[in-house]
């Protein structure tokens, strides 16, 4: 069977989608290839200058593209609420979970969370529920979280989500990545308890040449480990086209199922596959202690879930 391919996105006219992050990266390759088959993008971006820019670029890359930028900064909860308030669509067909940082030195969001989990994690909670509603009314709508391989670094620390006492910048960015599956594997329980067919699942894009993995070292001016991340992205990584493609074939493939996660067939590069996780991101219990401290600590609640 030939290997998956962008080619393959089904038609998308008529639907809407919400891709986070969609400025740079796979992000961006995501939210033009979906809207060059004909769905209305909205790329939600923290900064609305690099957001503007991506749009006017996406525009010449695709000169039919009905696509339009909205700022959304998921390091503020503030923000993640303004954005589903504007969000003027009845509708929303794909809700693409893609924005994330990595292995940055110890900060805090708007809100006092640990950015790595604060953004992540928590703000992509938080807007995933905000919208829920326009996704429940939504014949065949999905929602896709962008994870990563590195969740294998470590489970999540149920007490001590915002590592308040001892940060370590891999393990925490491993723990906000396995909160994105655990996250995932909840929200599609709770979905079929409900018997909704919004589909929840997650992609990783392997090692995928952005700009993510030099955004640490440069805060910190660290030229050297910098340098080490960009050699990285031209020798081992693939291009943001290859690791976007994950992403693509869950938010578009027919017959994907819930809780799905798909990664390259190669590990880091390849065709879409379903991919290996750590067991620990399959554990009911953790997925609803996770979902119960993410409510209490974002305020969103998910009423539309509740039976």
């Amino acid at each position: 069977m030939p290997a998956w391919t962008a080619r393959d996105i089904p038609d998308q006219s008529g639907r809407r989608a919400v891709v986070t992050g969609a400025n740079s990266g796979i992000g961006y390759v995501t939210a033009r290839e979906l809207a060059r088959r004909g769905a209305h993008v909205v790329l939600a971006c923290r900064s609305e200058d690099r957001g503007v820019r991506a749009v006017d670029r996406l525009r010449a890359d695709v000169p039919d593209a009905d696509v339009e930028f909205g700022r959304l900064d998921l390091a503020d909860l503030a923000s993640v609420r303004q954005f589903a308030d504007a969000y003027a669509d009845d509708r929303l067909d794909l809700l693409i979970n893609n924005a994330g940082v990595m292995a940055l030195p110890y900060r805090r969001t708007a809100d006092g969370f640990e950015t790595q989990f604060g953004v992540n994690h928590l703000g992509h909670f938080a807007l995933t529920g905000l919208l829920m509603p326009r996704l429940l009314e939504t014949p065949g709508a999905r929602v896709v979280s962008v994870s990563s391989f590195a969740h294998a670094l470590a489970n999540i620390d149920i007490g001590d989500l915002n590592s308040e006492r001892r940060y370590r910048r891999w393990i925490a960015y491993g723990r906000s990545k396995t909160a994105n599956l655990l996250f995932i594997h909840e929200l599609a329980r709770r979905l079929a308890a409900i018997g909704s067919e919004v589909v929840a699942a997650a992609a990783h894009p392997g090692y995928a040449s952005t700009n993510l993995q030099g955004a640490g070292p440069r805060m910190e001016g660290r030229k050297a480990v910098e340098r080490v991340m960009e050699l990285g992205n031209r020798i081992v990584a693939q291009p943001a086209e290859g690791g976007a493609l994950p992403t693509l074939y869950v938010a578009t493939a027919p017959r994907v199922r819930p809780d799905w996660f798909t990664g390259p067939a190669l590990g880091v590069r390849g065709a879409p596959t379903k991919s290996w996780r750590a067991k620990w991101t399959l554990n009911d219990v953790a997925g609803e202690r996770l979902w119960a401290a993410s409510e209490d600590l974002t305020g969103v609640t998910y009423e539309a879930l509740k039976s």
